[in-house]
């Protein structure tokens, strides 16, 4: 699989935002649909304001190929990191972990403790836990687990 890593453009948004959808619905079993349908909307509201917007595209030999997943991130904080679900376990949210964090620094993330997948992910590429916060971050009753992984030495 040729798997790019690009900056995003607004015209990948809605692209984005239905592997958003469907990332979350396979993985975020504690959500009801309500809730699902009300992050959407702040999703799409966060999508043009965020600074570092990657997508990960895979080649299927036609001009554009195929958007498969998406990072962002700002100052090592990962703010979103989604892939297809259809695509889980082929390298592209590593791929897109390692793309932000090449310059070896320190890397954040929080991971909603209800998702034992995530947090596995981010545990399996060397982040450990280092708190815990009862709501998250648009202040909603599902506790978010803040992951860190240390700075690495440059190679």
């Amino acid at each position: 699989m040729a798997l790019t890593i690009r900056s995003a453009a607004p015209s990948d948004h809605p692209r984005l935002l239905e592997l958003w959808r469907a990332s979350v619905e396979a993985t975020h079993h504690f959500l009801a649909p309500a809730d699902v349908d009300w992050y959407e909307e702040v999703v799409a509201g966060y999508l043009p304001q965020l600074g570092d917007l990657r997508v990960a595209v895979v080649d299927g030999g036609d001009a554009e190929g195929e958007v498969v997943g998406f990072i962002s991130h700002d100052d090592g904080e990962i703010q979103m990191l989604f892939v297809d679900p259809t695509r889980h376990g082929q390298g592209i949210g590593t791929r897109l972990l390692e793309d932000v964090g090449d310059d070896g620094g320190e890397l954040r993330v929080d991971v909603n403790e209800q998702n034992p997948v995530a947090r596995g992910f981010y545990v399996a590429r060397g982040f450990v836990e280092v708190g815990r916060s009862e709501l998250d971050g648009e202040g909603r009753p599902f506790p978010l687990l803040h992951l860190r992984r240390e700075a690495r030495a440059a190679a």
